[in-house]
């Protein structure tokens, strides 16, 4: 131990000797100033620079974004009106149907039955009818001749009158019986696809108060629509025909257009917030997207190319002081600071088209590469916190 640390002694006085002859101590002790200085000191020089934002040219889009479910145009519900066991079933999910194909049938012999009761009163009443009317003639030639009394013979038409009813009520009871028949057969009512089928064979149908679901035919599954819902904050934008690009997660990254259709009037109310349904055609020739696939929809309410804009923290300057002496008459709402150079001048501007991170700047007095002085650094501004020191400020994206 006593070895090593005479060594390290005789180390550190043959350094400390040739750093002495060699003057390196001046070097050293340079660095051991300057450090401090660059780490604490120069702080006030900075302290006044100004602090801008770019404004950078390109394109603006104001949009608004909502989610729906994608479905049909039109869909058919296609129902009983009769009740009774399902004989036989002639379609399936995502059969193709014309109208008037048969969809089901149901077992018809209770049906039968009634048809057979009401063809055979109406034979019955048919017959009284016939003899009634027999009757009458009969007794309007005796009264003609005075053979009976016209009491007589006013009974007997009374009697063929109704008679008559009798046939005609028969005859509706008939025809009733006839078309509940006709309802055991279940066609189509629309060409299209059925996309749901509610029962199996064997099942009993009941349509005694409600008329039962059995199918669900989709008109034409090349036309979707989607209803989205809109909030009361963002419907004032929407109209009618405005572009809409939306995607789904079957198909991640890709956009699929459509157009704004409808915007209905009927307001809901979700979370304490009122929401619109606006309905978006869809064009689905290829048949990818399918009924029930959520849609995140971005509704284009304006957009504009080639044009000034700069991120929204650049216009939230209150004032001028400190950025430029004399303003006169203008203010940051009509007026932007512009660095040029070693110099701020002040250049009138509109706002155009506003989204949620940049605004659109209307000006004849802009050039490329502009940058608006939103304050000095060190001073308390809202509009400088989102803003880089120096003359290559930072611009928003494009």
């Amino acid at each position: 131990m006593k070895n090593n640390d005479k060594t390290k002694k005789s180390f550190l006085r043959r350094a400390t000797s040739w750093i002495w002859r060699k003057k390196w101590w001046i070097a050293i002790l340079a660095v051991l100033i300057a450090v401090p200085i660059m780490i604490f000191g120069g702080g006030d020089d900075k302290k006044g620079e100004l602090v801008s934002l770019k404004i950078s040219r390109g394109d603006l889009r104001q949009e608004v974004s909502a989610t729906g479910e994608i479905q049909p145009v039109n869909t058919v519900n296609v129902g009983s009106q009769v009740s009774g066991t399902i004989d036989n079933m002639y379609v399936d999910y995502n059969s193709k149907v014309k109208k008037g194909d048969v969809l089901l049938t149901i077992e018809p012999s209770v049906l039968q039955a009634s048809v057979d009761e009401s063809k055979a009163s109406l034979l019955s009443a048919q017959s009284q009818r016939n003899y009634a009317k027999s009757e009458y003639e009969r007794n309007k030639s005796l009264y003609a001749d005075g053979f009976i009394s016209r009491a007589e013979m006013e009974q007997s038409q009374t009697t063929y009158e109704q008679a008559e009813q009798s046939v005609v009520r028969a005859q509706s009871q008939y025809d009733r019986a006839m078309t509940n028949l006709g309802y055991a057969t279940i066609i189509s009512p629309v060409d299209g696809t059925v996309i749901s089928r509610k029962v199996d064979v064997g099942q009993t149908v009941a349509a005694s108060f409600q008329t039962p679901d059995l199918f669900e035919i989709a008109e034409d599954l090349s036309k979707m629509q989607i209803e989205t819902s809109v909030s009361e904050a963002d419907i004032g934008v929407i109209r009618e025909g405005q572009n809409v690009s939306f995607t789904v997660d079957a198909y991640p990254g890709q956009s699929f257009p459509g157009v704004v259709r409808q915007i209905r009037l009927s307001p809901t109310t979700t979370s304490n917030v009122v929401v619109y349904t606006v309905v978006i055609d869809v064009d689905n020739a290829d048949l990818r997207l399918m009924p029930g696939m959520t849609a995140f929809v971005t509704i284009i309410v304006s957009e504009k190319s080639d044009i000034y804009k700069v991120q929204n923290a650049a216009l939230l300057v209150r004032s001028f002081d400190g950025i430029v002496e004399n303003p006169g008459d203008a203010t940051p709402k009509t007026h932007l600071a512009i660095k040029r150079g070693d110099s701020v001048v002040l250049v009138p501007y509109e706002k155009g088209l506003i989204t949620a991170t940049e605004t659109e700047l209307i000006s004849d007095g802009i050039r490329d590469g502009d940058q608006i002085v939103v304050g000095r650094a060190g001073q308390t501004s809202s509009a400088a916190s989102g803003a880089k020191r120096g003359p290559m400020g930072g611009g928003g994206p494009r």
